[in-house]
């Protein structure tokens, strides 16, 4: 029995032996790269149309943006990109996947790692090995498992009641200030730079596993998270800024979050223009009439997004999103930019 524990062990390192590595945006210059790419066409042109729309945000003062996260790009060695574009003040607020926020950013800042693996990998080995697959990365399950069990233990020492994700990430912030493994995680980053987080599903995450724990341990006495009046916080931001431009990675649930809140604002009586400036880096595919929530183009007829500014980029984020994040901190237009500071505003 030890010997078969040991060759389980060692099979268990073996599939975790190499770490993904963020990509760090400071370190090359992608300028030359995106203009070259502004005169050829197809997704290269989109790219560099999706950079130029990027730096006109950036550019503007009056333009709050959102940054929205479906998906894995995280875990696949981005997170240090949006934890950059917070950092050097090109984003003003975040809606994002509980997955993103929790399971990706959480679960580093805890010390913990995502491994490269392979897509071909036999996942009956994978489960026998209590490791996870996204693709081609890897997690450690039981270390997934203490990543949900920590956030209940953060639950525990709140005052029962309701908090919007906003509220609660908020707190996770307050606990990696003296309790990560991981410096400058995106959650940290964020908190000392009054940048909110919103996610809208928050409990298809590590964090509805921990804080079902917490209600069990705490029947009569938990914290709940409230969704409808995280919709209204978000409104209000959308309410207080002058324009807004959106940077959306994937679609799903955080694209429509953020898209919607014209149609709120507009419906509790208040004057707000449709988001300006929009960007969304997108496999997903319009024919079958989803493209993970519509086009652009489309959001328009629904008076969400203006279609003036917008660039659709069809591909898959990790090829894309380093040369646009690359080639908007190297032009330095966030130098002039000056923080909303919206975390302040609640």
């Amino acid at each position: 029995m030890s010997d078969n524990k040991n060759q389980s062990n060692n099979r268990k390192s073996d599939l975790l032996s190499k770490e993904v590595e963020h990509i760090d945006i400071t370190s090359f210059d992608a300028r030359k790269i995106v203009s070259s790419m502004e005169k050829m066409s197809f997704v290269s042109r989109e790219t560099a149309n999706a950079a130029n729309i990027y730096n006109e945000m950036i550019k503007d003062n009056d333009c709050t943006i959102f940054l929205t996260l479906a998906g894995s790009t995280s875990a696949a060695g981005c997170m240090h990109i949006y934890r950059d574009l917070v950092k050097y003040n090109m984003v003003d607020a975040i809606v994002a996947t509980g997955a993103s926020i929790i399971d990706m950013d959480f679960f580093e800042a805890l010390g913990f790692k995502h491994y490269q693996g392979s897509q071909y990998q036999d996942d009956t080995e994978l489960r026998n090995n209590y490791v996870d697959r996204i693709y081609d990365t890897y997690i450690d399950e039981e270390e997934l498992q203490m990543c949900d069990k920590t956030i209940g233990e953060i639950a525990d020492q709140l005052e029962p009641k309701s908090y919007t994700s906003r509220e609660f990430i908020k707190e996770i912030g307050k606990y990696l200030k003296t309790n990560s493994k991981k410096k400058d995680s995106l959650i940290e980053v964020a908190y000392d730079n009054n940048v909110p987080i919103f996610c809208p599903a928050f409990t298809d995450s590590s964090a509805g596993f921990g804080l079902v724990m917490h209600q069990e341990r705490n029947p009569k006495n938990h914290i709940t998270i409230d969704s409808i009046r995280e919709f209204r916080e978000l409104t209000e931001i959308k309410i207080k800024s002058k324009g807004s431009g959106l940077f959306m990675i994937g679609g799903g649930v955080p694209k429509n979050f953020i898209q919607d809140t014209v149609i709120c604002a507009e419906l509790l009586g208040k004057d707000v223009d449709m988001h300006k400036y929009a960007i969304q880096i997108t496999v997903a595919d319009s024919r079958d009439g989803a493209c993970s929530s519509s086009t652009l183009k489309e959001a328009s007829s629904w008076g969400k997004v203006d279609i003036t500014k917008e660039q659709m980029v069809f591909a898959e984020a990790t090829s894309v999103l380093p040369l646009i994040a690359s080639d908007a901190y190297h032009k330095g237009e966030w130098k002039n930019r000056e923080r909303k500071n919206f975390s302040k505003i609640f």
